[in-house]
C-alpha cells in the first residue's frame, strides 16, 4: 500500500516540473530547442489481404509534445500498439501499409540514433546476466567512443538509480527455471537500457501489464519522474491498458481509440467533460479510466453498464463518440496545435554519427554472448553431459573392434551415430537461440548494433564451446573402440565432427529466424536433418536413390554426405582387413565370400560406395563452405 500523502506529494512536483501545456499553443525556449514535437495527421494502418485490406488505424490525428506524457487507451485489439508501432516506424509485418503524415519537428525524417527509444511489452532480456551486467553492456554498446569506460559505467549505475533497481544491482534477471527479478523490475530494467542514451522521445507499450497496482503505480511514476532527475524534456507516449485512478493522472493527455478510430483526444481534465456532455457521465468516485474503457468496449454488450440512455447498443455508443469527437472544438483545436506546432517547431532534428565502431559492436557483443553461454545450461552443459553418455556407451558397444571382415560394419556404424546422432542433438539449445532471437530483434530494431556483428559475435562466442564438447567426446568414442592410430587421422575426426556442428547451429540460427516458437523450430530442425540423413548414402546407396529430388539435389547438399564421407576415408584408408574363417560374418556386403586380404580402398569403393576421386580434405572443405553459406543466410534472412 501507498501513503496517499506520498502520493500526493508526487503528484505535485510532478505537476510543477511537468506541467500541461495541451491547449496554450505556446512553448518554451528549451523545448523548441531542445524537445521533440511529434505530430501524426490521417494516419492509416491497413493490412493487406490479397486484393483486400483491413484497416487497423483509420484517419488518426494528434501530437506529443516534450516533458508530456500522452496515454494511448481502449478495449483490447484496439490498435493501441499498432499505432505505436507506425508513429515509432515500427511496422514489422510486410503485409502492412501505413498512410499519412508523421512529422517530427514538422518534418518528414527518421529519428537519429540514440535520440528515440521503445520499450516493447514483453522484457526480451538475457536471462543470465545481472542487471548490472545487462546495462553496462548496452552502454558500452550504445554511448559514444568519446566516453571512456570509467564514464559509461557511471552513466549505466545513475541510470539504474534513476529506475530504483540499485537494491537488484547484482541479482541475476531471471528467466524459465530460474528465479531472478519480480515483473516490475524486468519493466524497469528494460526502460533503464532504453533511456541510457537519453532519448527525447520515448515509446512504452503496456508497461504496466502483467502487475498489481502497487507496481503498475511504481514503473509509471519511474517514468514520469524522468524529466525531472536527468533534466532531458522528453516526449513520452506509452499505450496503457487499464490504469489505477494514480496511475492515470500521472498522464497530461490522453488518445482515446476503439476499432482503429479515435473516440477523443485532449487533455485528461476534460476528457471527464467530453464524456458528460454527449450523455455518458463518469459516475461519483469511479475512476474515469475505468468508465471510459467500460462505455467504448464492445466485447461484452451483455454486461453494459446500467444508466445508459435506453441501453444503447455499444457499437452506437462507440459511433456517437466518434462523430461528436469530429465536430467538437476539441478536434479543431488539435488541428490548430499540430499546424502552429509544424510552423513554430520547425527545425529538423540533427543528425548524430554512429556512436561505436564496428569493432566495439563485436567485442562486446562477443563478451556478452560468451557469458550468456557459459551460464545458460541450455546451451551446451547439458549437451555435454549428454554428449559424455552417449560417447561412453559407443565406446563399450564398439569396444576393441581390431580388423577383421565384421569390424568394417561396425566402424561404418559407429561414424554414422556420430555424424548423424551426434549432430542432432544439438537442436536441443535451440530455445535458447530463440530467446537469443528476440533480444537481437529488440535491439536490432532500437538501433543498438548492425546485423553483421551480430552473427560474427554469435558465431566466434560458441566456438570454445563447440571445440570442448567435439574433443571430449570424440576422445572418449576414438580411442576406447580403437579406431584408427594416428594423430592427423584423430585431428581430422574432431574438426569434421567441430565443422558439422558448427553448420548445425548455423541452421538453427536460420531457423530461428523463421520459426520465432521454440517447439515448432525444434520440429522444422529436426524435420530437416532426419530428411539430411536418410538421403547421405548410408541406409541407402547413393546410386540406388531416385534421381528427382532426393539424388539431385538433396544428396549433394546434405552436409551429412560429406562429414559421413569424410569419415570413412579418414578411417579405411590404408588399413588392411583379415578374413577370420571362424567368424560367419565374413560375407561383408554384396558380392558373396570375399578373399583373405580386403584394402580399406577396396571397402570404401565396394561396400560404402564412397566417391574415390576427391580427398577426405575436400570433404571437410565443403563442410566449411556449408557454415559460410549458412552464416551468410542467417545474415540474409537477419536483414529481411
Amino acid at each position: 500500500m501507498h501513503d496517499r500523502p506520498e502520493i500526493e506529494a508526487v503528484l505535485e512536483m510532478e505537476s510543477i516540473n511537468s506541467t500541461p501545456r495541451i491547449h496554450t499553443g505556446k512553448s518554451s525556449s528549451t523545448d523548441a530547442e531542445d524537445g521533440v514535437f511529434l505530430t501524426w495527421k490521417d494516419l492509416w494502418v491497413t493490412v493487406v489481404n490479397g486484393k483486400n485490406g483491413r484497416p487497423i488505424l483509420q484517419g488518426l490525428t494528434g501530437f506529443a509534445r516534450p516533458g508530456e506524457l500522452l496515454a494511448i487507451m481502449g478495449p483490447s485489439g484496439c490498435g493501441k500498439s499498432a499505432l505505436l508501432n507506425a508513429l515509432a516506424g515500427w511496422i514489422l509485418d510486410p503485409h502492412t501499409r501505413k498512410a499519412g503524415d508523421i512529422l517530427i519537428n514538422g518534418h518528414k525524417q527518421t529519428m537519429a540514433y540514440g535520440t528515440s527509444a521503445y520499450v516493447t511489452q514483453d522484457e526480451a532480456l538475457i536471462h543470465t546476466l545481472t542487471v548490472t551486467e545487462a546495462v553496462y553492456y548496452s552502454a558500452q554498446l550504445r554511448l559514444p567512443d568519446t566516453m571512456s569506460r570509467s564514464e559509461k559505467k557511471q552513466r549505466a549505475e545513475t541510470t539504474i538509480r534513476e529506475m530504483g533497481l540499485q537494491d537488484a544491482m547484482n541479482t541475476r534477471i531471471g528467466g524459465w527455471g530460474n528465479n531472478g527479478l519480480s515483473g516490475g523490475e524486468k519493466r524497469r530494467l528494460s526502460i533503464c537500457i532504453e533511456i541510457l542514451t537519453r532519448p527525447r522521445l520515448l515509446f512504452l507499450d503496456e508497461p504496466t501489464s502483467g502487475l498489481d497496482s502497487a507496481g503498475s503505480y511504481h514503473v509509471m511514476r519511474s517514468i514520469a519522474s524522468l524529466n525531472r532527475r536527468d533534466g532531458v524534456r522528453r516526449t513520452i507516449i506509452a499505450s496503457i491498458h487499464q490504469p489505477s485512478s494514480e496511475v492515470f493522472q500521472l498522464f497530461h493527455s490522453l488518445f482515446l481509440l476503439s476499432a482503429g478510430k479515435t473516440v477523443y483526444f485532449g487533455t485528461l481534465s476534460a476528457a471527464n467533460e467530453f464524456f458528460a456532455s454527449n450523455g455518458f457521465p463518469c459516475p461519483t468516485l469511479q475512476n474515469p479510466s475505468d468508465h471510459f474503457l467500460k462505455t467504448i468496449n464492445k466485447d461484452f454488450d451483455k454486461d453494459i453498464e446500467e444508466g445508459f440512455v435506453n441501453e444503447i447498443p455499444t457499437a452506437e455508443v462507440i459511433n456517437i463518440l466518434v462523430n461528436s469527437y469530429k465536430s467538437s472544438d476539441i478536434f479543431q483545436h488539435a488541428q490548430t496545435e499540430i499546424a502552429q506546432i509544424c510552423k513554430q517547431h520547425s527545425r529538423a532534428v540533427e543528425k548524430e554519427k554512429r556512436h561505436v565502431t564496428f569493432f566495439t559492436q563485436c567485442h562486446v557483443l562477443t563478451r556478452r554472448s560468451f557469458i550468456n553461454m557459459y551460464r545458460d545450461p541450455g546451451y551446451y552443459r547439458w549437451r555435454l553431459a549428454v554428449y559424455i553418455a552417449l560417447t561412453l556407451t559407443l565406446a563399450v558397444l564398439f569396444n576393441n573392434l581390431g580388423l577383421s571382415y565384421g569390424s568394417i560394419q561396425a566402424r561404418g556404424a559407429l561414424l554414422l551415430f556420430v555424424t548423424a546422432i551426434l549432430t542432432f542433438m544439438t537442436i536441443g539449445g535451440f530455445p535458447s537461440f530463440v530467446e537469443e532471437m528476440k533480444v537481437f530483434e529488440r535491439e536490432r530494431l532500437n538501433g543498438h548494433y548492425g546485423i553483421i556483428a551480430f552473427v560474427l559475435a554469435n558465431t566466434i562466442s560458441a566456438i570454445p564451446f563447440l571445440i570442448v564438447i567435439s574433443l571430449i567426446p570424440c576422445t572418449i568414442c576414438y580411442y576406447i573402440p580403437g579406431l584408427q592410430k594416428g594423430f592427423q587421422h584423430f585431428f581430422f575426426f574432431i574438426s569434421t565432427l567441430f565443422a558439422s556442428m558448427m553448420l548445425i547451429e548455423s541452421l538453427m540460427m536460420v531457423v530461428a529466424s523463421l520459426v520465432p516458437n521454440f517447439l515448432t523450430g525444434i520440429i522444422v530442425s529436426a524435420g530437416i536433418q532426419g530428411i539430411m540423413m536418410l538421403v547421405a548414402g548410408f541406409f541407402r546407396s547413393p546410386a540406388d536413390l531416385p534421381k528427382p529430388v532426393l539424388k539431385y539435389p538433396l544428396h549433394h547438399i546434405a552436409f551429412h554426405k560429406y562429414a559421413y564421407q569424410g569419415l570413412l576415408k579418414n578411417e579405411f584408408e590404408g588399413l588392411r582387413f583379415e578374413n577370420d574363417h571362424n567368424n560367419n560374418n565374413n560375407n561383408v556386403g554384396s558380392g558373396g565370400a570375399r578373399p583373405m586380404i580386403l584394402t580399406g580402398e577396396d571397402a570404401l569403393r565396394d561396400i560404402w560406395h564412397v566417391e574415390m576421386a576427391t580427398s577426405k580434405w575436400v570433404d571437410l572443405g565443403i563442410l566449411a563452405l556449408e557454415c559460410v553459406d549458412r552464416i551468410l543466410e542467417e545474415l540474409t534472412l537477419s536483414i529481411s
